[in-house]
């Protein structure tokens, strides 16, 4: 099962607007996609439905446990292990595991599972590898080459559940301070998962039971919401820009660092410019900006940014198979 979690512990980069873009893309490509939204403020469900079908999925006296919480729901009560959950169709080949904002009740079990790993408790085994398990059903029910994982923007015990599960990593940028310290942060933390996971991993008292590999292998970083002048970055950006290289291959790959530039520094995924009055039009019409129509409001310089959305998500969806080995 090959899973792609978008993660930066700095918020407000655009993290879940490359994930659904990037999702909706490799659909697009003929790639069977499922969207696992493991963020509790569930901001990737509300962008791929609208708020007649949310109210529907969270509400307990209209749904029978069709998010997330659902399939959670026997584990959490202690009454057994996880259920399938419930698969919202997007398209034939887009499929969506809905997120819930209940989500972020479950960090205290998971927390404390954590620690009674290393106790050889299996309770603690089945919460830890919850995420990854309901993903593993939802796959072999979908038939799913990728697995778009979305996460919140901290370093809980709910991302790091949910991050123990993905095979690959993508960490979105914004050229700033801050995503520069996050990654700083980032890399250090993942190492870390990384051999805890492998500890508690041969402390399991439950044969059989599916466990992630918590490899977590970083593919790269996208830089996000740009400005550009001739298709380069504007000055004001360029500073943190240039960094961006040497900060990534130092704090994430645990490298010596590098003298690449994002032209030439293979980590370098792609840039996606901040399409700034696109995005309401998408929002409302319920569909990737590549996607969007005259009908939409898309004419004019509209339509030609459109075009040029479409080129930049679609050279990074192809960027991205080729580092996961699609």
């Amino acid at each position: 099962m090959k899973v792609l979690a978008f993660f930066n512990n700095k918020g407000g980069v655009g993290k879940t607007t490359l994930a659904y873009h990037i999702a909706w893309m490799l659909s697009d490509m003929g790639r069977r996609v499922l969207v696992v939204d493991l963020d509790p403020q569930a901001n990737m469900t509300s962008m791929f439905l609208g708020e007649r079908r949310l109210e529907q999925i969270w509400d307990p006296e209209v749904s029978s446990g069709q998010s997330l919480m659902g399939a959670l729901e026997p584990l959490i009560s202690g009454t057994g292990d996880v259920r399938e959950s419930h698969v919202e169709r997007i398209n034939s080949k887009l499929h969506l595991i809905p997120g819930d904002l209940a989500l972020s009740g479950y960090e205290g079990e998971l927390s404390g599972a954590w620690g009674r790993c290393l106790d050889r408790n299996q309770p603690a085994f089945r919460h830890t590898s919850a995420f990854h398990r309901i993903a593993e059903m939802a796959v072999h029910k979908t038939q799913a080459e990728i697995v778009i994982m979305d996460v919140g923007p901290n370093f809980g015990a709910i991302n790091r559940s949910a991050l123990i599960s993905a095979t690959h990593v993508l960490v979105p940028l914004a050229p700033d301070l801050f995503s520069l310290q996050g990654l700083r942060n980032l890399g250090p933390t993942l190492r870390q998962w990384r051999e805890e996971w492998e500890d508690r991993v041969s402390r399991n008292p439950v044969p059989g039971l599916s466990l992630p590999s918590g490899h977590i292998t970083p593919i790269g970083y996208a830089i996000l919401q740009f400005g550009v002048r001739d298709n380069r970055p504007v000055k004001a950006y360029d500073r943190w820009v240039a960094k961006i290289p040497d900060t990534y291959h130092r704090s994430v790959l645990g490298n010596i660092g590098t003298m690449d530039t994002i032209d030439t520094d293979p980590s370098c995924l792609g840039l996606v410019k901040h399409y700034r009055s696109l995005v309401p039009l998408a929002m409302e019409a319920r569909k990737p900006i590549f996607h969007l129509k005259a009908s939409d409001g898309a004419i004019g310089a509209h339509y030609e940014a459109v075009q040029q959305c479409g080129v930049a998500f679609g050279n990074l969806a192809k960027t991205i198979v080729e580092k996961m080995s699609l």
